[in-house]
């Protein structure tokens, strides 16, 4: 007697769980395992952007949002938080804001402290130009962050004017970087995998 009884629980769970599957899957008989497989390439589909052909991004800072396009078109829009003092342009080193103007990824560092990130080209040639008018920067240094700028190399990095400006994880529910682009974990790993170095990529107020 007890063991008929187990044997129709065991049906009775076994073909509950298999009722609620065809049930989510517009009524498709789908067993568990399958369901899961299902699930996970349905996730994987989702994530993947490649390939694209010519990626660049236009974070605007107002909006607390980075678009990422594809030549003209508009692939994926994510939230994102600012500096710590996000309203304006970046001037100096240790202003907590976020910088404006053209720039191009210059590294894509898999070992983040904040999971992953792409290095922003701060300070460009505009930023530059500025901080040797405003003598935070010296004639050599402003001639060391022209000439990389214009190979698409790595500008200086240490400097008055600031640098080590990245998009990166960590979160974007508020504004709480250095200056930096946060993204929450999740958008930078798909980010990161979609974006190559030298990338285009335009920061509006």
């Amino acid at each position: 007697m007890k063991k008929a009884i187990f044997i129709f629980f065991g049906c009775f769970v076994f073909f509950g769980v298999i009722f609620l599957v065809t049930a989510q899957n517009g009524g498709k008989r789908i067993l568990p395992d399958e369901a899961k497989s299902i699930n996970s390439m349905q996730n994987s589909e989702r994530k993947s952007l490649l390939p694209l052909k010519n990626p660049r991004i236009i974070v605007k800072k107002k909006e607390r949002k980075l678009f990422l396009y594809d030549d003209e078109k508009l692939i994926k829009t994510y939230d994102a938080a600012l500096g710590f003092a996000p309203a304006g342009d970046k001037e100096q080193q240790g202003d907590g804001k976020t910088p404006e103007g053209e720039f191009y990824i210059f590294t894509k560092n898999p070992k983040s402290r904040f999971y992953l990130s792409l290095g922003v080209s701060y300070p460009n040639i505009e930023d530059a130009e500025r901080g040797l008018k405003e003598n935070i920067i010296s004639k050599k240094e402003h001639d060391a962050i022209v000439k990389a700028i214009s190979k698409k190399k790595t500008p200086l990095q240490n400097t008055g004017l600031g640098g080590e400006i990245y998009i990166h994880g960590g979160g974007s529910s508020n504004d709480w970087t250095w200056g930096c682009v946060a993204l929450s974990n999740e958008d930078i790993k798909e980010l990161f995998d979609a974006i190559p170095v030298g990338a285009k990529v335009i920061i509006e107020p």
